[in-house]
C-alpha cells in the first residue's frame, strides 16, 4: 500500500492525511502545530533523524490505520461553524475544568518536594505562565475572534484586514504556548518522574503529558485547518 504523501510533504498535510502520525512526531518532538508548514525532510534534518526510518515508521502506521475514521478526517469536512463549535466543545470547555484540576496539584507537589526538585520550582512557574496563556487566548477566541471569522466573506475590506492580522496575532501566542510546553517536557525529562516520586508527582507529569498532547491537537486543528480558510481565501 503506497503512501499518500512523501518525504517532501508539508508535515502538517501528512497529520492531516495519516492523523496517527502525530504520535510518531510526538515521539521525535516534531513540532505538527505550529512548526508544522515544513517539508518533511527539513523537519528530520532539524532533530538529526533519518528521514527515511521515519518514512518506515510513516508506512506501518499508515498500512495498519486502513480507512478508520478520525476526528480530523471529520474537521476537514466540517463548515467553519462547525468547527468553531468543535473547538469550543472538544477543547476550549476541557481546558478550562483540566487547568482548573490541575492547579492544586502542581502547587503541591512544588511546594512539597521544590527544595529537593528545584526543577519543580520552574515547573510551577512554567505551568502558571502557559494556564494564563491558554485561558486568555480561548476568552479571546470565543468572544471576539470566532465571530468575527464567521463575518469574514461579508466584511468591509478595511474590518477583513483587521480579521487576518487577528489571525496572525493567534498563531503567535500558538507558537508562545508551544515553546512553554517545550520547555516544560525538557526540564521534566520527557515528563519522567524520578524512581522515587510520590504518587502525586507522578500524576503531575502524566496530566502534563496529556495537557501537551490536547494542545497540540487543538493548535493543529486551528493553524492548520480553520485559519487556512481564511489566510489562502484573501
Amino acid at each position: 500500500m503506497s503512501l499518500p504523501f512523501s518525504a517532501t510533504s508539508l508535515v502538517k498535510d501528512i497529520v492531516n492525511e495519516l492523523p496517527k502520525s502525530s504520535d510518531i512526531f510526538k515521539r521525535h518532538r516534531i513540532d505538527f502545530c505550529c512548526g508544522g508548514n515544513i517539508p518533511l525532510t527539513d523537519a528530520a534534518a532539524q532533530r538529526n533523524i533519518d528521514v527515511d526510518s521515519l518514512m518506515a515508521e510513516l508506512h506501518e502506521v499508515y498500512q495498519k490505520s486502513g480507512n478508520e475514521p478520525t476526528d480530523i478526517k471529520t474537521w476537514m469536512a466540517s463548515s467553519s461553524a462547525e468547527l468553531i463549535e468543535q473547538i469550543k466543545e472538544k477543547f476550549h470547555r476541557p481546558l478550562e475544568e483540566e487547568l482548573s484540576q490541575l492547579s492544586p496539584y502542581v502547587t503541591k507537589v512544588s511546594r512539597v518536594h521544590g527544595d529537593r526538585r528545584p526543577e519543580l520550582l520552574k515547573v510551577y512557574e512554567l505551568y502558571y505562565e502557559l494556564k494564563k496563556e491558554l485561558l486568555e487566548h480561548t476568552t479571546k477566541e470565543e468572544e471576539s475572534i470566532f465571530p468575527l471569522l464567521l463575518k469574514l466573506e461579508t466584511a468591509p475590506e478595511a474590518e477583513r484586514t483587521r480579521i487576518l492580522e487577528e489571525i496572525r496575532q493567534l498563531e503567535k501566542e500558538h507558537d508562545h504556548a508551544g515553546a512553554i510546553l517545550k520547555e516544560l517536557r525538557e526540564i521534566t525529562s520527557d515528563f519522567t518522574p524520578p524512581l522515587d516520586a510520590c504518587g502525586t508527582y507522578r500524576l503531575v507529569y502524566k496530566r502534563l503529558e496529556m495537557l501537551e498532547e490536547q494542545t497540540f491537537m487543538h493548535v493543529h486543528l486551528e493553524n492548520n485547518i480553520l485559519f487556512p480558510r481564511y489566510l489562502t481565501a484573501n
